[in-house]
């Protein structure tokens, strides 16, 4: 069975993305973000949703435990920012409902929701500059970075929150995940 481990970086819909996850079948596991990589043994990592950088613990060290990861909110930006992307205030603070625009139907992570999916997302911090090796793959009128992916570390972004009812679609992004999860 698969094994994903949702990394809590306090987010208020942190528990959500571990029972999408098990509601898919998955072995998954809520740990706190201080928890050391190596003492993990899964097939993936989501790195959840949070209030703040300054409240990451260990998450960065996750990037290079040679398993997929997928960062939803907070985590796309931990993601952008460790690796040489850059981070910024959103024009748009606040949850909304956005229009993503998903601009490559062939990525692995969100090619499935082609053309287009409405979801919840927070804007007040968005990644304005992708790091070296990665593709934007969905945009809004509200962002320019909706997603990213560098599929050849299978390192993947969302700014929306996948987890959460008012996210049309959000269950194809775990689908997805697990997929490349169990093809890694």
């Amino acid at each position: 069975m698969t094994k994903i481990v949702v990394v809590d970086n306090h987010g208020q819909f942190t528990h959500l993305e571990r029972r999408a996850l098990r509601d898919l079948g998955v072995d998954t596991e809520l740990i706190d973000n201080d928890t050391p990589p190596e003492e993990i043994d899964a097939d993936g990592v989501v790195l959840s949703g949070g209030p703040d950088m300054d409240r990451i613990g260990a998450s960065a060290e996750y990037l290079e435990a040679d398993v997929p990861v997928l960062g939803i909110c907070l985590g796309m930006q931990l993601i952008a920012e460790e690796l040489g992307g850059r981070v910024e205030d959103g024009d748009y603070g606040g949850y909304a409902d956005v229009t993503v625009e998903l601009v490559d139907a062939d990525d692995p992570l969100t090619g499935r929701l082609h053309p287009e999916t409405r979801v919840w997302a927070s804007h007040a911090d968005e990644v304005v500059e992708l790091p070296d090796g990665f593709e934007r793959t969905a945009t809004s009128d509200v962002c320019g970075i909706e997603a990213m992916s560098d599929t050849d570390r299978d390192l993947y972004g969302v700014q929306w929150h996948p987890e959460v009812a008012h996210t049309e679609e959000g269950d194809a992004i775990f689908e997805n995940f697990r997929d490349i999860c169990e093809a890694a």
